[in-house]
């Protein structure tokens, strides 16, 4: 029901173009409606507001303990954090504006990264439209990576073609990532 219900959108964007919204379904899973010309096209680069720092890692209790007592000079003892296991990906920074999607840019060098918003839209864990309280400009940094079954089955389909398997999910997240056509990018099952 939702495919046929899928296909008659399409075909009414199809018909009346001037109505495709950014946060219509079809765009959201990858669809071919914007059949642009990408070969050899490469991403724009858009500057962080921020820098686009990389994380460092922290192996044991000891160098947890000195990165406290590094942040305890800073501001005081008055703090708490959290630790939680790293997702090995591909960092994003995802910007909305009055709640919606505006731009999706890579780490790149820290200071300006690839726009990517094309492709970060068919990623159905990242919402198109904030709901709830939020500010009219917010900014969020997070990660995308591919689930190992994503990947289990991304690798036997390329398996099956005869094509060359990818090593790794971190290296096929970021590789589709930079995919120039957003529906290849849609079925590969990225996460964020």
């Amino acid at each position: 029901e939702f495919d046929m219900l899928l296909k008659e959108l399409e075909a009414l964007e199809k018909k009346y173009p001037e109505f495709i919204t950014a946060d219509s379904p079809t765009q959201h899973v990858g669809s071919d409606l914007d059949k642009s010309d990408d070969k050899g096209k490469e991403f724009e680069q858009y500057p962080h507001r921020y820098p686009m720092l990389s994380l460092g890692n922290t192996y044991d209790i000891p160098e947890v303990e000195a990165f406290a007592g590094r942040v305890a000079k800073d501001i005081g003892n008055r703090f708490t954090y959290s630790c939680e296991l790293k997702f090995d990906g591909t960092a994003i920074s995802l910007t909305y504006e009055n709640g919606k999607l505006l731009r999706a840019v890579t780490r790149g060098d820290g200071e300006s990264g690839d726009d990517v918003t094309a492709n970060v839209r068919t990623i159905g864990s990242i919402p198109l439209t904030l709901t709830g309280d939020y500010p009219a400009e917010f900014e969020i940094r997070g990660e995308i990576f591919m689930p190992y079954a994503s990947f289990d089955r991304l690798n036997s389909e390329r398996e099956a073609a005869g094509e060359q398997l990818f090593a790794n999910p971190r290296n096929a997240a970021a590789g589709t990532l930079k995919q120039q056509q957003s529906s290849i990018v849609a079925k590969r099952g990225l996460d964020c």
